[in-house]
């Protein structure tokens, strides 16, 4: 039997036993995520029925039989329909790790849920009481609308919040050539320190997890972990210890996540399977792409006025850049940008080519290229230079999110693999964009990020990807 030498406590009990009074390894972080999200919550509930209610009050009250107090002012069934709210979101994990806090759509599913349940247990109560349609519906879309834009709100916050926190400290394992990358990355891009690291072949020994827990890691990062018949030994000593473990996973590992766990033959097997509305999220995703691109070149209309006005004044030649890319299949098409370069910028590159900062060669990066005009830091840093794509998505040549269209001479330098990403429409922001920006130096790990929301793809995917975008853009961070 595994003893641990540094903890003076043993694994005698079952391996999914956790530590006796094991508690949240990071109350404080917790408590501010759940203390600010509970609270747009309440504040977004509150508005909305008070909304309700003035909109209502004249000619459609709330009946006196589903008054049972007041409090605030507000009547006792909007503090029942908080209390089964929140009590939903917490069932539903929208207060635990911040991914799941963002899920948006299982958000809308249970504010609905909880106004439709209400239908059903008002009839109970009281056949007789007809509670007033305009006040249930406007409630409802009011619950709705003011929940996902207090928490879109309350994730810019709580992002540019993380930023500025002390780092945390991780736990490497991997393979003996992953393992410098990888401390690289994270010491360049992230906010871990790492305070240890240790072989893949050695993931499940006990000398690796005495490591772990003397390094006093919150969090361990792993890849290529050896083949076990039952579970990994790893996770199950990490789990019950509390502290967080992250897979870089491969392309199988992220199919295995795909399937529904099945019984066949007296086999375990994951079912993979299409869903009943095949095809549909991604029509909802086209119709949100013009609907998004039209209202947002109108209502940018001004800005673009301002910033042409302003490059006309500051530099000699055209207001527009127009540079061909390589969009979906393969395809090319111009995409267009307000200019940001001298007018020869592109006969000025060859010239700039032995300074590319990239370190593949494939993308070409330079923190302070010559080229750029003296507006043209301040456009590129706040990504303004990008609003014209509104119209390549509005032409269909383009999405709101999706990978990131790069020039030809870019492309010509692909390996065989980086052309999956032009299996999918390009974007104007995608994973690439809000997880590191320029300070992505090889390429390969832009192409993984692609890859990776190509098969991870989802609707509250997008809408997470704009949230951030937003914060990024806001704060200039990664941007030159």
């Amino acid at each position: 039997m595994m003893k641990l030498k540094t903890k003076s406590y043993s694994f005698s009990e079952d391996i999914r036993a956790s530590r006796p009074f094991q508690w949240v390894r990071h109350p404080t972080e917790q408590g501010y995520r759940v203390a600010i999200l509970l609270l747009s919550d309440i504040l977004a509930l509150a508005g909305a029925w008070q909304i309700a209610r003035y909109l209502n009050q004249f000619y459609s009250p709330l009946p006196p039989q589903l008054v049972w107090w007041s409090w605030f002012d507000i009547p006792s069934l909007f503090w029942v329909f908080v209390g089964c709210t929140l009590l939903l979101f917490a069932k539903g994990n929208l207060y635990s790790v911040p991914k799941s806090s963002q899920n948006y759509l299982r958000t809308v599913k249970l504010i609905s849920s909880v106004y439709l349940l209400s239908l059903v247990l008002i009839y109970f109560y009281d056949p007789k009481v007809d509670p007033p349609r305009s006040l249930f519906f406007t409630a409802w879309f009011s619950s709705v609308v003011f929940v996902l834009f207090g928490r879109l709100v309350a994730t810019l916050i709580l992002g540019q919040i993380q930023t500025r926190k002390p780092k945390k400290p991780i736990f490497i394992i991997a393979s003996a050539s992953q393992l410098p990358k990888l401390i690289q990355i994270l010491q360049r891009r992230s906010q871990y320190q790492v305070v240890g690291v240790a072989l893949a072949s050695t993931a499940n020994s006990s000398t690796t997890l005495n490591s772990i827990l003397a390094s006093k890691a919150v969090e361990v990062l792993a890849e290529d972990l050896p083949q076990t018949d039952l579970a990994s030994a790893l996770y199950w000593n990490l789990r019950r210890t509390g502290i967080t473990l992250r897979l870089l996973p491969s392309s199988r590992e992220i199919l295995y996540r795909r399937g529904v766990s099945e019984i066949m033959a007296g086999l375990p097997t994951l079912r993979v399977e299409t869903s009943l509305l095949v095809g549909w999220d991604y029509r909802v995703k086209r119709i949100i792409d013009f609907i998004g691109s039209f209202v947002g070149i109108i209502l940018l209309s001004p800005l673009f006025l301002i910033i042409a006005l302003i490059i006309k004044l500051s530099s000699k030649g055209p207001i527009f850049f127009r540079q061909e890319r390589t969009g979906l299949q393969g395809k090319t098409f111009y995409m267009w940008k307000f200019r940001t370069m001298v007018n020869n910028a592109s006969q000025l590159q060859s010239q700039l080519e032995a300074h590319n900062e990239s370190q593949d060669g494939i993308m070409f990066k330079m923190k302070n290229d010559p080229r750029i005009i003296p507006f043209g830091h301040l456009m590129r840093r706040t990504s303004i230079d990008e609003l014209p794509q509104l119209f390549n998505v509005l032409m269909g040549q383009m999405s709101l999110v999706g990978p990131r269209p790069l020039p030809l001479r870019d492309v010509e330098k692909f390996q065989a693999w980086h052309h999956i990403r032009h299996q999918v429409v390009p974007g104007i922001t995608g994973l690439w964009q809000i997880s590191g920006r320029s300070d992505i130096q090889d390429f390969n790990d832009a192409a993984r990020l692609d890859l990776f929301y190509i098969d991870n793809w989802s609707l509250n995917l997008d809408l997470d990807i704009l949230v951030e975008t937003a914060r990024i853009v806001l704060f200039g961070k990664g941007a030159y």
